[in-house]
């Protein structure tokens, strides 16, 4: 921040203090002593982390601080149970304030009760952690000066006595939060550290007039849109000449010029440019611009996600500036909602939406860099998703996060932060303040054409409707009337929805609308239920404890060591407040409904095979789930599951661990995600039936190999020549293409299978493998086969880089590998006999600091008599 140092041009630091509620008024009484220096201003937990010594958790600094002032903070609660200070010492230079305009303190998110004061003089209060402030600061002068920040105590605000909610929400233990504008993260015990957001979460800045000469430029307002093949441009920018009467400047020359982007590259030649028009009083400036053909932003599945660079060309008559005003793209977004469907289109064109619930890449800090942003999106786009959805219990995600998006293709089901709970939307005052920060946030999305819905609240219908309250409380005023008002006005031709779960006869109907969607899953509904209870659109859906890799086991207390019914676990497996279960139990189910074994028994016999049960089991149940919502004849549009990744390290929901490695629910994802993909379906005594899906934009010519496999050798194989449209897909019934006939899904039963499963492997005109699918009749995991043979040999290829190549004797299903320091960028795949295969490992860390590991491990696969060493590692 600007001024950050002191009069002899050292670093002046932020400083932080914690207290008992309301202990000091303000920063008069502020103590001289006991500050602690903290390298950054962020959340308090943050703040914590960089205090805490190299391997120590965050919280026990928390417990330290708060345990003299709070008497009994819990080590859970110990954020919110004290007011927190944070103090800044700085020196302002003369030519800092030389400028004609106005000082300002810019403060992008306090949370959550903040109060702010400079050289005693208190300028704000803040009641909502979602709303950015600027605050004028007339009269500065050079010399010394003092900003503090306070995040007064929630737990002492909720304390304050008000109306009882119509309904409860379990998932969160004081009902009253409602009151507050705030983040349910860390608040939430079930699922969330207590990382609660307390303190500066986002910028805080110091704007000196000195630094900001001239014309600036303010937030632009950007609307593009696809009329036919049409692109329209609505550009609104507002402009001020350093603070002085803008009636008393000659007007600039403003011009905008707009650049088709190519990857990473930017053309030299605009593709337009128009002059902007001042409006009365010359302190905005507008025009519409109409581009007869351009080409269209689309989801990376089903093309390219072409964006456009908006530069400003600004001339006072003195100087020629230009203002970067970011990318935008011209899609045209509808929902089908007829006869209870939900269905989103892009560019006229349906799409399956399928990805998973976005979570903060860092739960304490809530931010991350640009650098990081990237190459979160890019994992997903890998993985063959084109949806995440921001939801409604989590945070805003900054510009980085939306930027990444636009470029990748991945479009954003964004939602308002509200969850599950009954709001106090007749409060007034509670009202202005969540329209102020629903215009914020819009005008923050009104450019990024990722976002193609804006969704009310996370399951706040529901909650009433499972609470038992009347249907006349399903529709809150708020998420039925004033937020899509708003959204009507900022950002038209962006749908909007109520709620993540909205729709038929009750919220939480699979029928009808959206639904949270956990049949398969939470409620131990057979497999078989993805296809008859088959969702329209699943807004979250197969929430698993998902066993993450050994290398994130190792970061448990207790390391790899730590059983599933140890505590250390537990506090990674997510859980309902009051259940009597966990999402461990739910993923036991599963696994003793596919193996045929005891879960109970498994845990303390053979620990090491639970685990790789375990990670088999969530893999294929999702895997298989995903699959029948994809077929083109399903009645769903779209699925996402509950958690990208994970909040901290575990069997969390996520589908990444909480540093990003892929768990095995990922890689089995992949294989039925991608935009060109051959899904095997089992139509019982029909057989079964290939689907080739082609979702590109361009025409599709391709092989389709299909093999029936015994133990050790195929008993048919056939290949398929095949073209399918743009968009377009096929469905082959496999019988129809044997000379006999085979009894593949092993539904008539008249006598023992014959075949151990079933491939499908699409092949490029290249010959290179597109898409590949198994079926297995008796169940991947069927017990009384022949022991699986496997050989593994390695080569390194430097720079942290190896190659494990795998030949499989027999056939060999789910193959993984267990090699210390090293991650897979693909595992729990199928061998079929004879079948070689190169897959490259990777080091985890690559830090300048750290030394690469050696590459010694084995291959593991569930038919194994056991581990296979990896030959040639070093």
């Amino acid at each position: 921040m600007p001024g950050s140092v002191d009069e002899h041009g050292e670093p002046s630091p932020w400083r932080l203090i914690a207290s008992a509620p309301g202990q000091w008024a303000g920063p008069d009484e502020l103590p001289a002593t006991g500050w602690q220096a903290v390298d950054r201003l962020g959340t308090v937990a943050a703040m914590l982390r960089g205090l805490a010594p190299a391997g120590a958790d965050w919280s026990v600094v928390a417990q330290r601080m708060t345990a003299a002032p709070v008497a009994g903070a819990a080590l859970g609660n110990a954020l919110d149970a004290a007011d927190w200070w944070m103090a800044l010492d700085l020196f302002l230079r003369a030519d800092e304030l030389a400028g004609a305009g106005g000082a300002r303190l810019e403060l992008d998110g306090l949370a959550t009760l903040a109060e702010v004061w400079l050289d005693g003089r208190r300028l704000l209060d803040s009641r909502n952690m979602f709303v950015a402030h600027a605050v004028p600061l007339d009269g500065l002068t050079p010399g010394r000066h003092r900003l503090v920040i306070v995040a007064r105590s929630l737990d002492a605000a909720l304390q304050q006595r008000r109306p009882r909610p119509r309904w409860r929400a379990p998932m969160i233990e004081h009902q009253q939060l409602r009151w507050w504008r705030t983040s349910v993260l860390g608040r939430t015990p079930g699922w969330s550290p207590p990382a609660a957001p307390v303190g500066a979460w986002r910028d805080v800045r110091l704007v000196l007039p000195g630094a900001s000469p001239g014309w600036q430029v303010g937030p632009a307002r950007l609307q593009a849109w696809l009329d036919g093949a049409e692109g329209r441009l609505d550009i609104e920018v507002p402009l001020q000449a350093g603070g002085a009467d803008l009636r008393a400047a000659p007007p600039p020359v403003v011009e905008l010029l707009l650049t088709r982007e190519r990857h990473t590259l930017v053309e030299e030649d605009p593709v337009a440019r128009v002059l902007l028009q001042p409006e009365a009083g010359r302190a905005c400036w507008r025009t519409r611009l109409r581009l007869p053909v351009v080409d269209p932003w689309w989801p990376h599945t089903h093309g390219e996600p072409a964006l456009y660079r908006a530069t400003l060309r600004l001339d006072d008559g003195m100087q020629v500036t230009f203002t970067d005003l970011g990318c935008i793209g011209f899609r045209r977004v509808e929902v089908d909602t007829d006869g209870g469907d939900f269905r989103v289109r892009i560019n006229g064109q349906p799409v399956f939406c399928r990805g998973a619930c976005w979570t903060p890449l860092d739960v304490v800090g809530l931010r991350a860099t640009p650098d990081q942003h990237e190459a979160a999106v890019a994992q997903v786009c890998a993985t063959g998703m084109n949806m995440v959805r921001v939801a409604g219990t989590m945070v805003y995600e900054e510009a980085s996060f939306h930027a990444a998006c636009d470029r990748a293709g991945l479009m954003v089901w964004q939602e308002f932060m509200f969850a599950n709970m009954d709001f106090p939307h007749d409060d007034e005052a509670w009202r202005r303040s969540v329209e102020t920060e629903a215009r914020q946030q819009l005008g923050h999305w009104q450019s990024h054409p990722c976002v193609v819905l804006v969704c009310g609240n996370s399951e706040v219908g529901q909650q009433a409707a499972m609470w038992g309250a009347p249907r006349a409380d399903w529709e809150p005023a708020l998420f039925h009337e004033t937020l899509p008002a708003l959204v009507g006005e900022v950002l038209p031709g962006t749908p909007y929805w109520p709620s993540s779960a909205h729709g038929g006869a009750f919220p939480h109907a699979p029928d009808s609308g959206t639904t949270s969607a956990y049949a398969v899953g939470a409620y131990l509904r057979p497999l078989e239920d993805a296809r008859r209870l088959a969702p329209r659109f699943a807004t979250e859906c197969l929430a698993f404890a998902n066993v993450p890799p050994a290398a994130t086991l190792s970061r448990l207390r207790g390391g790899t060591g730590v059983r599933v019914t140890h505590p250390a676990w537990k506090e990674g497996s997510p859980r309902d407040l009051g259940a009597g279960w966990d999402f461990d139990d739910v993923r036991d189910h599963y696994l003793e409904l596919l193996s045929g074994e005891s879960a109970r028994t498994l845990r303390y016999s053979d620990h090491d095979r639970y685990l790789m049960l375990s990670r088999i089991t969530t893999a294929e149940v999702m895997a298989a789930a995903m699959a029948e919502w994809r077929l083109p004849g399903s009645a769903c549009r779209g699925a996402l599951v509950w958690w990208l990744r994970d909040l901290r390290p575990g069997a969390g929901w996520g589908l990444l661990d909480d540093r990003g490695l892929p768990k095995s629910v990922c890689h089995a994802l992949r294989r039925v995600l991608q935009p060109q993909a051959v899904l095997l379906a089992d139509e019982g005594h029909s057989g079964l039936v290939a689907h080739v899906i082609n979702e590109g934009p361009q025409p599709l010519q391709a092989r389709l190999r299909l093999d029936v496999w015994r133990q050790r050798s195929a008993l048919e194989s056939l290949g398929i020549d095949l073209e399918l449209a743009a968009h377009g897909h096929a469905a082959i019934p496999v019988a129809a293409s044997l000379d006999r006939w085979i009894d593949l899904t092993w539904a008539h039963r008249f006598g023992p299978r014959g075949h151990e499963a079933v491939s499908a492997r699409l092949l490029g005109a290249d010959g290179r493998t597109l898409s590949e699918h198994w079926h297995f009749p008796g169940g991947l995991l069927r017990p009384g086969r022949e022991a699986a043979q496997l050989q593994a040999d390695a080569q390194a290829l430097g720079h942290g880089v190896a190659e494990v190549t795998l030949r499989a004797e027999t056939l060999c299903p789910a193959v993984h590998f267990d090699v210390p320091g090293w991650v897979a960028d693909d595992e729990f795949f199928h061998l079929a006999p004879g079948e070689t295969r190169a897959v490259r490992l990777r080091a985890i860390d690559l830090a300048p600091s750290k030394r690469i590991p050696p590459l010694r491990g084995c291959a593991l696969a569930p038919g194994l008599s056991g581990p296979v060493v990896i030959k040639g590692g070093t």
